[in-house]
């Protein structure tokens, strides 16, 4: 078999592979002598048929199926035999595959691309570090506070923080829009759950009171035929009912777990939860600051067929994410447009995951079981029987290569803050969760 490369762009390589006739013609007589022992022939018993007539009846299909198999075998052999690695499938082009002239092809595909990462030495990351306040706990607990609030009916407007019960019907230039009629609704004002301008349309109303809205549903709404279009709500408010706290004594404490130790008891488990869920998001945080470091200081050839892939990938996630939320996305496929502006995502990605492989390749980079172990427990905690979900994780090795996957990439981030330029800010409770929100959603 002969082998030549040609380079035909940076990661692009087409492959000419000849194979002789001889390799291809002995596995054809091999497999036609084994069908004249096998097949039966009108007008020969079993086994008795003459080469000849098996040759005829036979033998262009078994020669396409040699070609077919020894293109696979032979392909994969030659990239083997000049040490190409390919991002992608092949485009086979057959040059010649006729009756004792052997078989030439062409393969064209792109290969991964050689990596030359800037030491991690190099790179200048700032870490946020957040430190907890009494006046942060004391936030959590009004807050706490309010999630368990009791609504209390009361005769008078409606102002910023009431929860309302309304019915309401929307229209577009006079006619009813899918979804925009509801009954016994209950919205809470300032929440800015609805459309700009719906909920502060609404404060200042009583109990029994209509109003008529005219709104404007944002460009970027998700439903395309109500993007940008004026509407008009009609709302009757049917009851104003305002949020009654709970005290803060003995009966609320032990109604979140705190049986002993009275005020001091229940504001030390507030900020130990404050503690566990600021850890997490600082790393969040911390990793995505680093990952966005590594991107910028190496530029990376990437092959396009891993871009298209990716962007395919996120595509469908996006899908799967409207449907969740009833946008009917069924029937519409890959629209080149979309893909075309997930790109730029797909192309960070993909560098991102060819920098972090080669690191973890590198310098041997490892995922000890008790980490995954960890992460797997985190997972779990939020389930009503962590043990069941530990072993589930456990006996699914595809959930269990991704959550390593994950692991392997958090030491990868560990890894590089060991070594990197690193300068802590000082960041507030609130503006560290805001932006963790910000980053998560």
């Amino acid at each position: 078999m002969q082998v030549t490369v040609e380079n035909t762009g940076p990661l692009e390589r087409k492959l000419r592979v000849e194979v002789p006739e001889e390799k291809i013609a002995t596995e054809v007589q091999n497999r036609l002598q084994t069908l004249s022992r096998t097949t039966r022939i009108q007008g020969f018993r079993p086994g008795k048929a003459p080469m000849k007539v098996i040759e005829k009846k036979y033998a262009n299909q078994v020669r396409r199926e040699v070609i077919g198999e020894v293109v696979q075998s032979s392909f994969y052999e030659a990239l083997t035999q000049e040490n190409l690695r390919p991002a992608g499938r092949p485009t086979i082009d057959p040059m010649k595959a006729e009756q004792g002239g052997g078989l030439v092809y062409t393969a064209t595909f792109e290969v991964y691309p050689e990596i030359k990462q800037l030491p991690a030495e190099k790179l200048k990351i700032e870490k946020p570090v957040c430190d907890i306040s009494d006046a942060d706990v004391e936030k959590m607990i009004d807050t706490v506070r309010k999630q368990r609030s009791e609504l209390q009916s009361v005769d008078r407007v409606a102002r910023e923080g009431d929860t309302l019960t309304i019915d309401f019907k929307g229209s577009m230039d006079d006619q009813p829009f899918d979804g925009g009629e509801a009954s016994d609704f209950s919205i809470e004002l300032g929440s800015k759950r609805f459309i700009a301008g719906f909920e502060e349309g609404l404060i200042g109303a009583r109990a029994g009171e209509e109003r008529s809205l005219d709104l404007v549903f944002p460009e970027d709404y998700p439903k395309a035929e109500l993007a940008g279009k004026k509407v008009n709500f009609a709302v009757t408010v049917k009851a104003v009912n305002e949020p009654v706290l709970p005290a803060l004594d003995d009966e609320f404490f032990a109604s979140i777990g705190v049986k002993e130790g009275g005020l001091e008891a229940f504001k030390s488990e507030i900020r130990q939860n404050m503690e566990r869920e600021i850890e997490q998001t600082l790393f969040n945080q911390i990793k995505t600051r680093v990952l966005e470091s590594l991107h910028a200081a190496n530029k990376v050839d990437l092959p396009r067929a891993l871009v298209r892939q990716e962007a395919e990938r996120l595509n469908e996630q996006l899908r799967k994410n409207l449907k969740m939320r009833g946008i009917d996305t069924d029937g519409k496929g890959n629209n080149e447009a979309e893909i075309e502006s997930l790109t730029p995502q797909a192309e960070k990605n993909v560098s991102l995951q060819l920098l972090i492989t080669d690191l973890i390749k590198t310098h041997e980079i490892k995922a000890e079981p008790a980490k995954l172990r960890q992460l797997i427990e985190k997972v779990a905690a939020g389930y009503q029987d962590p043990t069941e979900v530990i072993n589930w994780y456990y006996s699914d090795k595809q959930r269990l290569a991704e959550v390593e996957a994950l692991a392997l990439e958090d030491e990868v981030v560990s890894w590089i803050l060991s070594r990197a330029k690193v300068s802590e800010k000082q960041i507030s409770f609130d503006d560290l969760m805001n932006k963790g929100q910000t980053e998560t959603n």
